[in-house]
């Protein structure tokens, strides 16, 4: 299936390209035009697919740009209700309106996209996906907050990013210098003629990191072009990502992230993750018509450190798909309908190269050799519609409804069971790792919306209850611990009820969800899906200008809970009512604007994370903390930018994430002060 796959899948990209090309006309509209019409219109924008009526947020590209972010979670924390927490290097943990997730299916909770396409077929997401974005040059960065698997599908049980990808209108260069070696270059162009626009980024960046052997390169390139084909608009994109990390571990003791020796050290120096991704697509827009073929392929290897023995995985996909998506325009009546398909051919390897070190259970447990070697095929198929109906002037109700079908076709390619990789038994019962039978699995989802929305004098006031549905992963099906031969799991459902009020400068919003079929891990360390979980909250943001002065406030505060009894892995004892771990209640951001004269102009930033609980069974806790940001901008001249950013200025010690795992609490220190210089340069 792969070779057809990898077939499908540039066949549909390449005669995009070279269709468009082929029959450009000269009727193509000026490059200016285009330029404006690619971010508001189409597939590619989660506000123009998921409607006002709900809680998105749209972070514009003048402050992409001021925020200069060098980790995801320096952008994305300032949207409510969203906490990334950040890891080493480019490592990150992921929270949308609920907590932290971790585990080997925590990244299907979210869906992460570029341009409307997730970054990862269903069923192969990565927890650290984020690093696949170009966030530093997006032309918008859009977070949906609450379950949009109504229109976007599974993976998008509590919420969306995604990046709207640029179309540079001139040339500009860029370069930033900062502490531990930090060095950032980018570069955008682009040029247009009578018939085709054409535009390409790239950012590059390396730091030797803070902490001892967490140092990192990182670069990012695309290509984005514009024409017509007949009467088809056509806009095709290419992006390629390359990842080579040193990795930092946990450092583990109580309010460890506050020793000076501590917080600079790296338990595991030896830790590494190297990752490479390359997306193509094409969007083709004919009047009511919309298709949107795209292909992927990703690549990743890294040690995991935090098992016993280090294993190191190496994992890969192939995926392509189809978007087609027909529009309807009437007097009342607003609607799109379409269909989805996308196929996939994905594989994973585990091997431990060394005996493992600790006590005699580990030792028989976690054996040298090959642990996991599987393919997986998969075929998704869904149906879709998403309408507005105006009752009376001023008042609509909304409704979306998607039908999905996801099916996995698994191959062992090793032997099956928990033995060594020559056939014999570990001790103690068994090795710590479980290889099922070559098998197919399928599952079959229906995600809904329905809402009202009113028009008032002062803004929009809007109600609406949704599901939303994520299938297991593949991990979480065939990656199997100790004695459990099959995970007979179920696909994760939420339903929620949300009720706001927003305008252009206040937007507020409550709600409430119910989980069910949570998956977790038991006390058995088996893969199970019947827990459920609750949530309550409400979200707030708003902006107010002064004269030459802007304030921002934005925060959350919200309750997530456990809502079932159950001892689960590490001898947690999960009670009704527990907090759910890495889930703090409140979650706030301000910002105060200055344009002090106009080419000078500074930003001051606070952050606050309540604390939070560090286990299920609510007995350890991080106290949580505040972190100060200063940013300024000086234009000085008309062709060149000077930055100056002091990422927490007061250099406070606290912990980026902070966890509980064997017997004792473990941190990721935050940096401490960092002192970042930059300069961009017009070349038109």
């Amino acid at each position: 299936m792969s070779k057809l796959l990898k077939g499908f899948g540039f066949s549909l990209v390449l005669i995009s390209f070279q269709v468009s090309g082929a029959y450009a006309c000269e009727t193509t509209p000026a490059a200016d035009q285009a330029i404006e019409e690619i971010v508001v219109q189409g597939i590619s924008s989660l506000q123009q697919r998921l409607g006002e009526g709900g809680s998105i947020s749209v972070i514009d590209a003048q402050t992409v740009k001021d925020v200069a972010a060098t980790h995801p979670s320096e952008i994305l924390n300032r949207v409510p209700g969203v906490w990334i927490n950040r890891g080493s290097g480019q490592e990150h943990l992921t929270a949308i309106r609920s907590a932290v997730y971790t585990g080997l299916g925590a990244c299907g909770e979210f869906a992460l996209l570029e341009d409307g396409i997730a970054l990862r077929p269903q069923g192969f997401c990565n927890v650290n996906n984020l690093f696949e974005l170009n966030l530093e040059q997006a032309q918008a960065v859009e977070v949906w907050r609450g379950p949009a698997s109504a229109v976007l599908g599974g993976n998008a049980l509590h919420g969306a990013i995604n990046s709207v990808s640029p179309m540079p209108q001139g040339k500009t260069l860029g370069i930033e210098v900062g502490r531990y070696d930090f060095l950032r270059v980018n570069a955008s162009g682009g040029f247009s003629s009578q018939d085709h626009t054409v535009g390409a980024t790239f950012v590059g960046t390396t730091t030797n990191g803070y902490r001892d052997s967490t140092g990192y390169g990182q670069q990012k390139a695309s290509i984005a072009h514009i024409t017509e084909a007949g009467r088809w608009s056509v806009t095709n994109r290419l992006t390629a990502t390359l990842l080579n990390q040193e990795t930092g571990a946990y450092v583990r003791g109580f309010e460890a992230y506050k020793d000076s020796s501590l917080r600079s050290s790296n338990p595991n120096p030896e830790a590494f993750r190297d990752a490479w991704s390359l997306r193509a697509s094409s969007e083709w827009v004919n009047d009511q018509w919309t298709l949107k073929p795209y292909f992927r392929r990703s690549q990743m290897t890294f040690l995991q450190h935090f098992l016993p023995g280090q294993p190191l995985e190496k994992n890969n996909q192939t995926s392509a798909g189809l978007i087609v998506d027909y529009a309807i325009e009437g007097d009342a009546l607003t609607a799109n309908m379409g269909g989805h398909i996308e196929v996939m051919s994905g594989a994973l390897l585990e091997y431990q190269d060394a005996p493992t070190t600790g006590s005699a259970f580990l030792v028989a447990t976690r054996p040298e050799g090959l642990h996991y070697d599987y393919d997986v095929d998969s075929l998704m198929l869904a149906a879709f519609y998403n309408l507005s109906y105006r009752l009376v002037d001023g008042l609509r109700v909304l409704h979306s409804l998607r039908l999905e079908h996801l099916g996995y076709d698994y191959s062992n390619n090793h032997i099956v069971g928990n033995t060594r990789d020559d056939g014999t038994a570990c001790g103690f019962g068994g090795c710590l790792y479980t290889r099922p039978a070559s098998r197919h699995d399928s599952f079959t989802n229906v995600g809904a919306r329905l809402g009202l929305e009113r028009d008032l004098a002062l803004g929009l006031l809007y109600a609406n209850v949704s599901s939303g549905f994520r299938p297991p992963q593949v991990t979480e099906l065939y990656r199997l611990r100790g004695g459990q031969t099959i995970a007979d799991l179920d696909s994760e459902r939420l339903t929620a009820f949300e009720a706001g009020f927003k305008n252009d400068s206040l937007s507020l919003a409550v709600f409430a969800e119910r989980t069910r079929n949570f998956l977790f891990r038991d006390s058995e360390a088996f893969n199970v899906s019947d827990g459920r979980t609750r949530s309550a909250g409400v979200e707030f943001s708003g902006r107010q200008q002064f004269g030459r002065h802007e304030l921002m406030l934005g925060g959350t505060y919200a309750r997530h809970q456990y809502d079932f009894d159950r001892s689960a892995t590490g001898r947690e004892e999960i009670r009704d009512g527990n907090d759910l771990d890495s889930a703090p209640r409140w979650i706030g951001q301000a910002a105060w604007r200055t344009r002090l004269t106009e080419a000078l102009s500074h930003e001051l930033e606070v952050h606050r994370v309540g604390s939070y609980f560090l286990n299920a069974a609510n007995t350890s806790r991080y106290k949580g903390h505040y972190a100060v940001n200063w940013r300024l901008q000086w234009q000085a001249s008309a062709r060149t930018e000077i930055s100056l950013r002091v990422i927490n200025l007061l250099d406070e010690k606290y912990a980026d994430r902070a966890d509980f795992a064997f017997g004792s609490q473990r941190f990721f220190p935050a940096m401490p002060r960092q002192f970042y210089l930059g300069a961009r340069i017009s070349l038109d």
